[in-house]
C-alpha cells in the first residue's frame, strides 16, 4: 500500500480563500499551549485580527489529532490577502478575502469538462503547461452485443469520459449533465456571459449549455428506434495507461437498462426546456426522444437490469424506481401533461408510505439515487395542479434533511456536511449535498443553507484533515497524482486542472495522492458535475473576465509553490 498522502500545517483552511460577508472558520491542530490566533496582511505584515482559539463543540478529531481547535474570524471581511498565525509561531499560506474568489475554480471546473470530450482533440494551457489529446474513440461503437451482426457498428462518438478511464456510461453521463442544467436553472443568471473557452465560446448560447450539449448529443446515440437506451458504451476490460487516441480496442454497446432509460428521458425532458429558448429544434428533438423513453417504460414497467456478463467496466446498475421518478417530473415540468404529474405523485406517495423509508428527500446520494433530481423539480415546480398537501410534506422533508447537513456540518471539527461518513466518492456528494442546502434556502430564506454550501466548499479546498485542496490545479497543495489516465500517457508533469478526487475511505486519513489508488483518488465526472453546481452559486459575473485574467497570471507561480510543497 501506498503511503497516505502528506498532511500540511497545523492550520486547514479554504486554501482558494473567502467571500468577505462568509463565515471563515479555520481548524488548528496544535498543542495544549496554542490559545490565541490572529490574522496578518500578507503585504504588510499588519496585525488586522486577533481571536481566541476555541474548542471543538461536538465530534472528536477525524484524523486522531490530540487537540483541535477553531479559529473563528469571520469578522474580517475586508478585501486583500493574509495569513493566519497561531501563538506559538505556525504560519498559514497566504489566503485571499475577495468577491470574485470563486471565479476561477469555476472556470477550471467547467472547463475541465471540455477537456474532458471524447471523439474529438482538445487542448488547454494552464500554469505554463498545455494539455492535449488527439481525436479519439472514432469508430464507437459495435453492436455485437445488442443484437447486430459481429462486427456491425452504429455511430456514437463523442460524449465526455466518464472518469479516469474512457468509457462512456448514460447513468452518470445523464446524472452529471442534469446536475449541470439544474445549475442553470438555479443560477442562470450568473452563468449566463460566462465564458468557458470551448470552441462554440463565440456563439450566442451560454458556454455551460454548449458544453452540455456535447454530452447530450452522444445520449441521443444510446438510444434505440424503440425508446430503450444502451446502458454504456465500453471496452470489454479497462484499458491500460495510455492517452485516449491510443486506445483502440473496440468499444461496444451494451443491452439497455431501465434505469439508463428513465435517466435519458428525464435529462432529455429537462434540456428541452433549458434550450428552447436558444435552440427550438434541438429542443424538439430533446423532447420527442424523452417522450419516446418515457412511453417505452411504461410500457415495460419491470427493473430491466442491463445483461453486463460480457464487460468487466464500470456497471452503474441500480433499481430504477428514482430513475423513473426522475423522468415524470422533468417531463411534467416541461410539458405540463398531468399524465407525467400524476406518475411522479403516485411515485412520491409509495415513498411516503414506506415505513422506515419514508423520507422523500435524501441527504446522502449520487448516481445510484437520483430522486432528489426529480423530487426537487416537483418541489420548485411554479405549475398548477400539484396536490398542495403533497408538496407541503415534500418541502418539510427537504428542509429536514437540509437542516440536518447544516447541523452535522457545525459539529464537524472539519465543517464536513458529510459527517463521518467516507465511501469511494464521498467528496462528491459532499459538493452535492450544496444542492440540498440550496433549495432548502429557496423554501425558507434561511441564510444558514448558504453559509453550510460554503462549509462544504471549505472543506474540499483545504479545511480537512490534509490541510490541502481535493482539486487539481487549485489551492494549496491540491492532488499531483490523481488516478487519471491521461496524466502518465501524456508528457506533461502536472494533472490536467480542475477536478475533484474522490476522496478519503474507509477512514478520513485514508486519502492516497497516487495514480494507482482508483479508490481515493481518481476523478469522474458525477463529482465534477456537482463541484460545479457548487460553485456556480457563487460566481460574481461582473467581474469574472478580469478575475480569470489575473489567475492565469498567477498560476506558473502557484503551481510551481505547490510543487516545491510536494515535493518536501
Amino acid at each position: 500500500m501506498a503511503a497516505r498522502a502528506e498532511a500540511g500545517g497545523p492550520v486547514r483552511f479554504s486554501t482558494i480563500g473567502y467571500l468577505p460577508e462568509a463565515r471563515k472558520v479555520a481548524t488548528v491542530v496544535g498543542s495544549e499551549a496554542e490559545n490565541e490566533f490572529l490574522v496578518r496582511d500578507a503585504n504588510s505584515g499588519e496585525e488586522v485580527f486577533r481571536g481566541p482559539l476555541s474548542p471543538v463543540d461536538a465530534q472528536p478529531a477525524p484524523g486522531g489529532e490530540a487537540r483541535v481547535m477553531l479559529a473563528d474570524f469571520s469578522a474580517l471581511d475586508r478585501a486583500g490577502r493574509y495569513r493566519l498565525v497561531v501563538e506559538g509561531g505556525s504560519e498559514s499560506p497566504e489566503f485571499e478575502i475577495d468577491s470574485a474568489v470563486y471565479n476561477w475554480p469555476y472556470y477550471l471546473a467547467a472547463r475541465a469538462m471540455y477537456l474532458w470530450r471524447c471523439g474529438c482533440a482538445v487542448e488547454g494551457n494552464f500554469a505554463g503547461h498545455t494539455f492535449r489529446q488527439e481525436a479519439c474513440h472514432l469508430h464507437d461503437g459495435y453492436l455485437d452485443y445488442v443484437g447486430g451482426p459481429a462486427g456491425a457498428r452504429k455511430e456514437s462518438v463523442g460524449g465526455w469520459h466518464d472518469a479516469g478511464d474512457y468509457n462512456k456510461y448514460t447513468v452518470n453521463g445523464a446524472f452529471t449533465a442534469g446536475m449541470m442544467l439544474t445549475a442553470w436553472e438555479h443560477f442562470g443568471d450568473r452563468l449566463a456571459g460566462l465564458k468557458l473557452d470551448i470552441p462554440k465560446s463565440k456563439n450566442d448560447v451560454p458556454d455551460v449549455l454548449d458544453e452540455v450539449r456535447w454530452e447530450l448529443e452522444w445520449l441521443f446515440t444510446m438510444q434505440a428506434e424503440n425508446g430503450r437506451v444502451h446502458h454504456k458504451l465500453s471496452t470489454l476490460e479497462f484499458g491500460g495507461i495510455v492517452m485516449p487516441q491510443e486506445e483502440t480496442a473496440r468499444r461496444y454497446f451494451s443491452p439497455w437498462s431501465s434505469a439508463a432509460t428513465a435517466d435519458f428521458a428525464a435529462v432529455m425532458a429537462k434540456a428541452a426546456r433549458i434550450y428552447a429558448r436558444f435552440d427550438g429544434p434541438f429542443s424538439r428533438r430533446c423532447l420527442a426522444a424523452a417522450e419516446k423513453s418515457y412511453n417505452f417504460l411504461q410500457a415495460h414497467p419491470q427493473d430491466h437490469r442491463p445483461e453486463l456478463s460480457a464487460f468487466s467496466t464500470g456497471a452503474y446498475a441500480s433499481p430504477d424506481a428514482d430513475d423513473r421518478l426522475w423522468a415524470a417530473a422533468e417531463l411534467y415540468e416541461t410539458t405540463g401533461n398531468h399524465v407525467y404529474l400524476r406518475d411522479m405523485e403516485q411515485r412520491l406517495r409509495a415513498i411516503e408510505g414506506n415505513g422506515e423509508r419514508s423520507a422523500m428527500v435524501d441527504i446522502d446520494w449520487d448516481w445510484g439515487n437520483v430522486r432528489n433530481l426529480g423530487t426537487f423539480t416537483y418541489l420548485l415546480s411554479q405549475r398548477e395542479g400539484r396536490d398542495r398537501q403533497l408538496v407541503a410534506r415534500v418541502g418539510e422533508d427537504a428542509i429536514r434533511a437540509a437542516d440536518a447537513i447544516v447541523d452535522t456540518a457545525r459539529t464537524h471539527p472539519y465543517g464536513r456536511t458529510l459527517g463521518s461518513k467516507y465511501y469511494w466518492g464521498c467528496n462528491g456528494t459532499v459538493a452535492r449535498q450544496t444542492i440540498n442546502l440550496h433549495v432548502a434556502e429557496k423554501l425558507t430564506g434561511d441564510r444558514r443553507y448558504r453559509a453550510t454550501m460554503l462549509d462544504a466548499l471549505h472543506h474540499l479546498f483545504g479545511r480537512n484533515p490534509f490541510g490541502r485542496s481535493y482539486v487539481t490545479g487549485l489551492g494549496q497543495r491540491p492532488p499531483q497524482m490523481p488516478h487519471d489516465r491521461r496524466i502518465s500517457g501524456d508528457e506533461v508533469e502536472s494533472p490536467w486542472p480542475g477536478y475533484l478526487v474522490g476522496g478519503p475511505w474507509p477512514k478520513a486519513i485514508d486519502w492516497y495522492d497516487v495514480e494507482e489508488d482508483y479508490r481515493t483518488n481518481e476523478i469522474a465526472i458525477n463529482w465534477n458535475g456537482a463541484l460545479i453546481y457548487a460553485l456556480a452559486a457563487f460566481v460574481e459575473p461582473e467581474s469574472f473576465e478580469a478575475s480569470i485574467a489575473a489567475a492565469r497570471r498567477a498560476a506558473r507561480r502557484d503551481a510551481d509553490t505547490n510543487r516545491t510543497h510536494h515535493e518536501r
